[in-house]
């Protein structure tokens, strides 16, 4: 177990041999030598008793259900756990207007809303904190949240820029209401419009199989990734979904590894564990992206005229 504030968080697991996250090319800063206090739009100490146990809302991207379950039974929070279906980030608006919401209806008998995902490729930008704090991630998507932070996703990216991402929880709630099949789209797809675009423009004109078919055959997949990668949290037995991830990856003619996820992010945002990788909007701030390596910030409410 490694520790955080005290507190015993989530740990890296040895990943075991069996959906996918595709990549998004940033050029992002090192991280490195910058001051947590220096950054900006950090969120503020928490100065409540430490011993205090808060109840929160944790709003999840189904793709992290079985770490999120496993962190909230780990956590000496009290945790209610809501999952949003993984085919919403294929649709941006309606994942908006889901989280709002949730967030709408999130009562004072919480002491906040934690948000476990990503930004989805900014769908969550916009958001509102409503009567309870919001807690989000730094992170552009769930690979950020399975990896453990900015860093070590920034340090894939640039080491792997070109690959495919398979995760357990993701493999296994494919089912026929999302529009993408597996392997063509995933988490971190925003960076893939084009292709997203074509694919549905397939399954409009020639129905989803024969998309599925359409869109292999003309290889246009194979101009954006070299290789594929599976995220094992570590939690229950991947192997099934690992299987399927190493077939596909053969089927598709990429190389295959295996990673480790860090599941300490995950624990700190459950555990109110809350530093410099999260950031805290305050009952009327606003979620906005900030354009650098704090990937979010609160944009104050705005005074009504007199």
């Amino acid at each position: 177990m490694s520790r955080s504030g005290g507190r015993e968080v989530g740990v890296p697991v040895e990943a075991r041999p069996g959906s996918p996250i595709p990549p998004i090319l940033l050029d992002l800063p090192d991280l490195d030598d910058v001051a947590p206090d220096t950054l900006p739009g950090r969120a503020p100490v928490d100065d409540r008793d430490p011993e205090q146990r808060l109840r929160l809302r944790c709003v999840a991207c189904e793709v992290l259900a079985r770490p999120v379950y496993a962190c909230a039974a780990r956590s000496r929070n009290v945790v209610d756990v809501v999952l949003l279906r993984r085919g919403l980030h294929d649709r941006p608006g309606t994942l908006l207007a889901r989280l709002e919401d949730e967030v709408r209806e999130t009562g004072p008998e919480y002491d906040a809303v934690v948000l476990a995902s990503g930004i989805c490729g900014g769908a969550a930008a916009g958001i509102r904190a409503g009567r309870v704090p919001l807690v989000v991630p730094r992170a552009l998507d769930c690979r950020t949240v399975l990896l453990g932070d900015r860093r070590r996703f920034r340090d894939e990216e640039r080491a792997h820029p070109r690959t495919y991402w398979y995760a357990p929880d993701y493999v296994e709630r494919l089912d026929d209401a999302s529009p993408s099949p597996i392997g063509l789209l995933g988490i971190g797809a925003d960076a893939d419009e084009d292709l997203r675009s074509a694919y549905a423009e397939y399954v409009d004109s020639f129905g989803k199989a024969n998309a599925d078919t359409l869109t292999e055959a003309l290889g246009s997949w194979r101009h954006h990734y070299a290789d594929a990668a599976f995220l094992d949290s570590g939690v229950g037995d991947a192997s099934a979904a690992e299987g399927a991830a190493r077939d596909e990856a053969a089927r598709r003619g990429l190389g295959f590894r295996r990673v480790a996820a860090d599941l300490s992010l995950l624990q700190r945002l459950l555990d109110a564990d809350w530093g410099d990788d999260v950031l805290v909007l305050r009952p009327g701030q606003r979620l906005v992206l900030s354009m650098d390596e704090r990937i979010v910030a609160a944009d104050e409410p705005r005074p009504r005229d007199a």
